[in-house]
């Protein structure tokens, strides 16, 4: 392992201030790896052993699994403010609530869910239900979970098996989550405060 501060073609600035909030010399850190004959080049490298790769631009299935296999720990920082259509939407509650138990988001626009009892009796097309509806709205929303829509996704980034943060501009970063599901996995952003991320790290 070893350091080479320098800059790249090419590199946005973008990519050079996300670098400049690490010291110097958790950045552009160097990695042999003798089984492939290659060198990897870590954007951060932090001092906790985590590697943060900040990504402007789309990146290829292969090129994903090479680099989630060499980092054991490893964080995706991607530039969402390039994202076409990609808008958050309403805040959601607490996707582990005890109470949301038997039931499931509905892949829309719109905050709504499901009963899974509707899904696995197949009797039809389930009710969809507000969280006006008697059995939900005492379920408050929280203010640091989001649903969003992304009409023009990545999708190799739905492969990717490291974290991955979206930076959309601003004073919070958006961190992409699953929740398992009968009717599909839901998608849905867990905002951060900006600092307390670099903090961490």
């Amino acid at each position: 392992m070893f350091n080479a501060e320098v800059q790249y073609i090419g590199e946005t600035p973008w990519h050079r201030d996300w670098k400049k909030a690490f010291a110097k010399e958790f950045r552009e850190v160097s990695f042999a790896d003798p089984a492939m004959g290659q060198l990897h080049r870590a954007d951060v490298h932090t001092a906790c052993g985590t590697t943060l790769e900040f990504q402007n631009s789309p990146i290829c299935i292969d090129e994903l699994t090479s680099r989630e296999t060499f980092y054991p720990k490893m964080i995706w920082i991607l530039n969402g403010k390039k994202f076409k259509g990609f808008r958050i939407l309403k805040s959601l509650p607490d996707v582990d609530d005890p109470r949301l138990s038997n039931y499931e988001f509905c892949h829309t626009d719109h905050l709504k869910m499901i009963r899974k009892s509707d899904i696995t009796n197949g009797l039809g097309k389930p009710k969809a239900l507000t969280f006006h509806h008697p059995e939900l709205r005492s379920i408050p929303l929280t203010s640091h979970y989001y649903s969003f829509c992304w009409k023009h996704p990545h999708s190799v980034w739905y492969q990717a098996k490291a974290p991955i943060i979206f930076d959309l501009g601003g004073y919070f970063l958006y961190q992409l989550k699953h929740r398992r599901q009968l009717s599909g996995d839901f998608s849905y952003l867990h905002m951060i405060p900006r600092k307390a991320f670099i903090s961490q790290y």
